[in-house]
């Protein structure tokens, strides 16, 4: 695909975007983390060239080495995958934007640790299993607010920001709605939480009409 192809298909992808914003209200902002854990330095610079600006990874060997190569450019990185504890300082070294994928109490304690001996803040995400799947990381709906309002009084160095969720892993589109409504109601419960990050390569439109303000577009960004 050349530059120019590349560039009209991604605008598709924004007014499929817009489209779905615009269903919910012309005020409602969404942002774009473009996921690009299986892609090259060089495809992130070629999305960098048409106004991309935020990059998802999920491994956090595969964000130092490409945060080291592209430090040039200005890109804020998220972190949005499973974050094993042995690997906390590696990613602080990072400094990532924002940690998308706070999936327990256990993490956010060793987390607030870490962060308060190097005397640094991260924002967080709170990461809900809103269909409540045993594939899946994160806090239990039911458990969600209060965990929640734990982390701000016991964890003053993680900067929650709101919640990030995946949708059902499932084919009936009802059911994937279902889990996107149940993390949005639970984000308008919490105190100052901003973002809402739900949706993928193939429900970020669903998502968006269900109130995300932030999806995590894989593929669909890098074809």
């Amino acid at each position: 695909m050349t530059n120019i192809e590349h560039k009209l298909y991604i605008d598709t992808v924004i007014r499929r975007v817009e489209t779905a914003r615009l269903k919910v209200s012309g005020h409602h902002i969404v942002k774009i983390v473009a996921v690009s854990k299986y892609s090259t330095a060089q495809d992130i610079e070629s999305l960098y060239s048409i106004g991309q600006r935020a990059f998802g990874e999920n491994k956090v060997q595969d964000l130092k080495s490409k945060s080291i190569e592209l430090d040039e450019y200005p890109l804020e990185w998220h972190f949005i995958g499973n974050l094993q504890k042995n690997k906390i300082n590696n990613l602080l070294d990072i400094d990532p934007t924002l940690f998308q994928a706070l999936d327990s109490l256990e993490l956010a304690y060793e987390l607030q640790k870490k962060l308060a001996a190097k005397d640094m803040t991260l924002d967080c995400l709170m990461q809900i299993n809103s269909a409540k799947e045993e594939s899946k990381h994160g806090f239990m709906p039911q458990d969600a607010k209060e965990s929640y309002l734990t982390m701000i009084e016991k964890c003053p160095n993680i900067k929650l920001k709101g919640v990030m969720s995946i949708g059902a892993h499932s084919e009936d589109k009802e059911t994937i709605k279902k889990s996107f409504e149940t993390t949005y109601s639970i984000y308008k419960e919490l105190p100052n939480a901003t973002i809402c990050s739900m949706g993928m390569s193939d429900d970020f439109e669903m998502a968006i009409e269900c109130g995300s303000n932030m999806v995590r577009l894989g593929s669909i960004m890098f074809k």
